[in-house]
């Protein structure tokens, strides 16, 4: 999100009434990047569910208070905050996201404003790599994540849905939240599709179920998902899908906001397969040192003799000094679990 750093930590009391339920329940909202988190009302309570920031609807008119919201249009779920500060946080981040979002001629006129003032200003923007460079470069964070999901949607279709109990949720949730700051980004575990992981943009992360099924310590899925966040500072996945499907949809983007339907799926696709290159070592070592996490098991997980992986096993405990638990023994329980056993 962009400016609006101020509401990273605002926390409110709320009234959330269910999908499907008659009785409204007091929760704890707190306001995300991209989300509104409604948890517990304890003071360790669990995250109950998630709203997307862009599909957040007011129900109530404006100037009335208590203020009424649902998730999307069409949802019966609905969520009552009477805090003035909150109210005025989801307004103004509200706000901020239709600026962003396109707008039928006056994103198109922006968008092809800094397209043509780029083009004319330094004369070389017709090449397709700078086309591209320019594309990653304006493009608001927001749109990143809509084109995140859309590539998901379209993964969903030939993988099938991802795996998603009411324990195994939670505990995605909490491995999220200890490895990525701003609570921004997703971990997605997928039944097939994915060999082992990849990244889309948005921050969104996709694991197989043998990543969180087939080993017994959760610093293992720990290391996958830090690899590919380290993956994703090394190759901007919004750049890899431009540099992929060419100029036209470069093009597309910086006119429009918008990629074609069919350069998503073409894309979704190749994602499918594409092989799995290493980050740099030592970029993840420093990561892994970052997050606090060992990296030995991670290590093992990819070469069981250790003998390709032996930067990462001597950093362990070395370069890596202090580590803290990734996940409780309930929560990885839970997450091993997430597809249903």
């Amino acid at each position: 999100m962009i400016a609006l750093t101020e509401f990273e930590r605002l926390e409110a009391p709320g009234l959330w009434l269910p999908d499907g339920e008659s009785q409204r329940r007091p929760v704890i909202v707190s306001v995300g990047e991209a989300t509104l988190t409604l948890s517990e009302s304890r003071t360790d309570g669990q995250a109950l569910t998630h709203w997307s920031l862009p599909a957040i609807e007011r129900i109530t008119p404006e100037g009335e208070s208590p203020v009424r919201y649902r998730p999307a249009p069409d949802s019966s779920e609905e969520l009552e905050i009477e805090d003035e500060l909150m109210n005025e946080a989801i307004a103004r981040i509200r706000h901020a996201i239709d600026r962003a979002r396109p707008h039928p001629g006056r994103l198109r006129g922006v968008l092809i404003g800094l397209g043509v003032a780029a083009l004319i200003g330094l004369g070389v923007f017709w090449l397709p790599g700078a086309l591209i460079r320019q594309a990653v470069t304006i493009v608001p964070t927001v749109t990143r994540a809509e084109i995140g999901q859309e590539l998901l949607d379209r993964i969903r279709r030939l993988s099938g849905a991802p795996c998603d109990t009411v324990h195994g949720a939670r505990a995605l949730n909490t491995l999220k939240k200890r490895l990525m700051s701003g609570g921004s980004g997703q971990i997605v575990v997928l039944t097939s599709g994915v060999a082992v992981s990849q990244h889309l943009p948005g921050g969104i992360i996709l694991l197989n179920r043998a990543v969180v099924e087939d080993h017994e310590d959760p610093d293992v899925v720990a290391g996958y998902v830090l690899a590919e966040m380290e993956r994703a500072r090394e190759e901007d996945p919004l750049e890899r899908l431009l540099r992929e499907t060419g100029l036209m949809t470069s093009l597309r983007l910086l006119t429009t906001g918008h990629i074609p339907p069919e350069a998503l799926d073409a894309h979704a696709e190749s994602l499918l397969t594409a092989p799995l290159n290493g980050p740099d070592r030592d970029k993840l070592i420093a990561a892994f040192a970052a997050a606090q996490v060992h990296s030995a098991p991670y290590a093992y997980a990819l070469d069981i003799t250790g003998e390709t992986v032996l930067p990462l096993i001597e950093a362990d405990g070395v370069q890596i000094e202090t580590t803290r638990s990734v996940l409780s023994d309930s929560d990885w329980v839970a997450l091993q679990g997430v597809c249903g056993g």
